[in-house]
């Protein structure tokens, strides 16, 4: 896949409407996690160092089309040290920008024609500026006015984020260093049934864990309480596991849980064999036999992928152990050079944050659903509009 980048334009003077996802979580006004804006810097830095008037664009939340005080992108502004504009269809401040300028629109989707590309809105919001470049890989898969809409208006560029993106996932894909382990936790089969399906073609071992693990725990015939299960993916679980064997992919699920008798971040943790759930008990993490076998397992692996916490990660340490032990372990097996590691997925970024150890891995996507659809194989709109 070729695609035109912010390298093959020259963007000095040039106003240049630049789409980031800064789609962060921000309480009481104070942003928790900056990984999405302080991955986006380098293009940012790039624009600057390169006499850009640099007009950022981004979405936060979901206002549906509405003012929502609490979902403005003012606090990112106020982050970045940048001037705000308090609407993202405003042209006048743009005669007061000098070569190496930055500002920050507000919220694009406090209106509607964002999310619907509307062509009205895209035509009106690409108003005024010369060139369009996207950064913004986590909202690619998404057909929005700024990311598929305006490129119908202006000369449209990737980012160095989104280009990095693209290179890291089809290395991944097209010639991962063997052998390669996926490890898929999350609450549904049913969001990840197509990644699954993927996976089990080219990888070597698959571990499921969390709530997904207790689905395919539950299609196998084992007990699972009173707990978060997709009962009704029994069929589609079972189709992966053929697949899993056709394709000589070894599959791994939990061997035991971490349950309680009540849904509390408090309640008292129990550790149980998958064999031994009551009915009235209630999964929250992966058992320690598991939690063991899982990071027993890197020492096998020479790639490693890993999307979806194995708990109930924001209950903290408690409930998170699978999740948090398991990602200081790659961490440290990355570090010391035993494999490559690339993670995705907004909670599972967040826990290698909470550990203190983004760093430490080969390569952490900003993707969510975009990380996953390009697992896929599938044509993300906003990158398909890019190519060459």
């Amino acid at each position: 896949m070729e695609i035109r980048n912010v390298h093959d334009v020259d963007v000095r003077s040039k106003y240049v409407l630049l789409r980031d996802d800064f789609n962060v979580q921000i309480v009481d006004g104070k942003i928790t996690d900056s990984f999405r804006i302080d991955a986006s810097m380098p293009t940012i830095k790039y624009l600057i160092d390169n006499g850009a008037r640099v007009v950022i664009c981004s979405h936060l939340g979901r206002p549906k089309g509405k003012y929502v005080p609490e979902l403005s992108l003012r606090p990112i502004a106020e982050y970045m040290n940048v001037p705000f504009i308090d609407d993202c269809l405003k042209k006048d401040f743009l005669m007061d920008m000098a070569d190496g300028d930055v500002v920050l629109l507000e919220n694009l989707r406090f209106y509607i024609g964002e999310e619907e590309n509307d062509d009205a809105f895209a035509k009106k919001l690409a108003s005024g500026y010369d060139i369009y470049v996207n950064d913004a890989f986590a909202v690619s898969h998404r057909s929005a006015a700024s990311i598929v809409g305006v490129t119908k208006y202006l000369p449209s560029y990737a980012g160095l984020l989104l280009e990095k993106e693209i290179t890291n996932l089809t290395k991944l894909l097209d010639s991962p260093v063997r052998p390669l382990i996926a490890y898929v936790g999350g609450g549904k089969v049913s969001t990840k049934i197509e990644v699954l399906k993927k996976i089990v073609k080219i990888a070597d071992k698959m571990v499921i864990g969390g709530a997904m693990g207790t689905t395919f725990n539950y299609a196998l015939g084992l007990p699972v309480g009173d707990s978060l299960c997709e009962k009704d993916m029994v069929s589609t679980v079972n189709e992966i596991i053929k697949l899993s064997v056709e394709n000589d992919c070894k599959l791994f699920l939990p061997l035991d849980k971490g349950v309680a008798k009540e849904f509390d971040k408090n309640a008292v943790r129990e550790n149980c064999d998958a064999d031994k759930i009551k009915d009235d008990d209630i999964i929250m993490d992966d058992g320690d036999k598991t939690i063991a076998r899982n990071i027993d397992l890197l020492n096998t692996a020479k790639t490693v992928i890993w999307n979806g916490p194995f708990g109930v990660t924001e209950f903290g340490a408690r409930w998170g152990r699978a999740s948090f032990d398991f990602a200081r372990a790659l961490a440290k097996y990355t570090k010391e050079g035993h494999l490559e590691s690339v993670v995705g997925g907004g909670d599972t970024v967040a826990v290698l944050d909470a550990c203190g150890v983004l760093d430490d891995i080969s390569y952490v996507s900003t993707g969510g659903g975009a990380f996953l659809e390009f697992i896929e194989g599938k044509s993300l709109p906003g990158i398909k509009v890019l190519e060459k």
